[in-house]
């Protein structure tokens, strides 16, 4: 087995990462990660549906999809992650507690109280603290996994918020468990530097012909590729997500504004608006404008500035306007 150390902090690295050994290594692999605030969307998930879009974009939290299902994870550099990749080709797929299992053992060592439960869950004292997901590749099976150790419970809370937006998502959405972090149930705290370093070693105990391995050169070329290619790339991020309705409305000084739209692959697909406001054109023009654009609020508001808003929405601004989609 490859045990991987690494001192990136991007998921879209990791993510791209595990693409990456799935297709072109052979060996078994170990690898531990961390990250700066991010989202990891399920592949099967409504970005927009299970984020709190304007929080995420006010505290510049990373928002991408991931290959496997399952729901959305809140990660930050108090989460660890854990990734095996097994090539037992006639693994079960359900068999989500054989690669929990290393980590409850290590939780038992220091005290924990852990135990797996349900579909792919973790829990202590009945509360969530770890969620995973797999995705078969070929004869290889990519298992991977969220620990809270001593994440900010509040941005957790607030970025997986569903919007003010009734979004009626034609995707599974996240069970918002109740949950917690592994240091709150510590008999003696420990960083979460060292807590890793005990799942290392546990896994260098269990994996007797193990071998720390460091990506090289040809390695991050390819794995940057990956990264740029798919997970940054809106498309796959936003533009991936099923069908979605929404409908809302607010009353500004200008007057009751209310809009309804389908949303298509993460793009307006038809867009409406109604209201008591006062416009001295056709709206219908704006209407028109805005399917086929994506919908996040940038590329909204690239639209908007192509007309003389004053004209279609007297004493309503543009903001205001994109707040009714976001």
């Amino acid at each position: 087995m490859l045990i991987i150390r690494s001192e990136r902090k991007d998921a879209r690295f990791f993510l791209a990462a595990e693409e990456y050994l799935l297709e072109k290594f052979d060996e078994e692999v170990f690898m531990l990660w961390r990250t700066v605030p991010t989202l990891m969307i399920g592949r099967n998930q409504n970005t927009m549906a299970e984020i709190n879009s304007e929080y995420v974009r006010e505290n510049d939290i990373v928002v991408v999809r991931r290959i496997t299902g399952g729901g959305t994870i809140y990660s930050d550099l108090g989460n660890t992650l854990f990734t095996f990749i097994s090539n037992e080709g006639n693994e079960s797929f359900a068999n989500f507690e054989k690669f929990a299992r290393p980590i409850i053992d290590v939780l038992h060592k220091l005290g924990v109280n852990a135990e797996f439960s349900g579909r792919n869950d973790i829990l202590i004292d009945g509360k969530k603290i770890s969620g995973n997901a797999q995705y078969r590749h070929k004869s290889q099976l990519l298992h991977h996994g969220s620990l809270l150790f001593s994440s900010d419970m509040r941005d957790l809370g607030k970025a997986l918020k569903p919007s003010k937006l009734k979004l009626e998502s034609k995707s599974v959405e996240s069970v918002r468990s109740r949950v917690t972090n592994i240091s709150s149930h510590l008999k003696e705290p420990i960083s979460i530097i060292k807590f890793n370093q005990l799942i290392y070693e546990h896994i260098e105990e269990l994996y007797t012909n193990s071998r720390t391995y460091t990506f090289n050169e040809v390695d991050l070329k390819q794995i940057n590729e990956i990264m740029i290619t798919r997970y940054s790339s809106w498309d796959w991020n936003y533009g991936n997500s099923p069908k979605y309705t929404s409908a809302n409305a607010k009353k500004f000084p200008g007057g009751l504004l209310e809009v309804t739209f389908d949303a298509i692959n993460g793009k307006f697909a038809a867009v409406k608006i109604y209201g008591d406001f006062f416009s001295r054109a056709d709206i219908s023009l704006i209407e028109k404008a805005l399917v086929g654009s994506a919908h996040d609020a940038s590329s909204t508001l690239q639209v908007l500035e192509t007309f003389d808003f004053d004209e279609y929405f007297s004493n309503i601004s543009p903001n205001e306007f994109i707040s009714l989609f976001f």
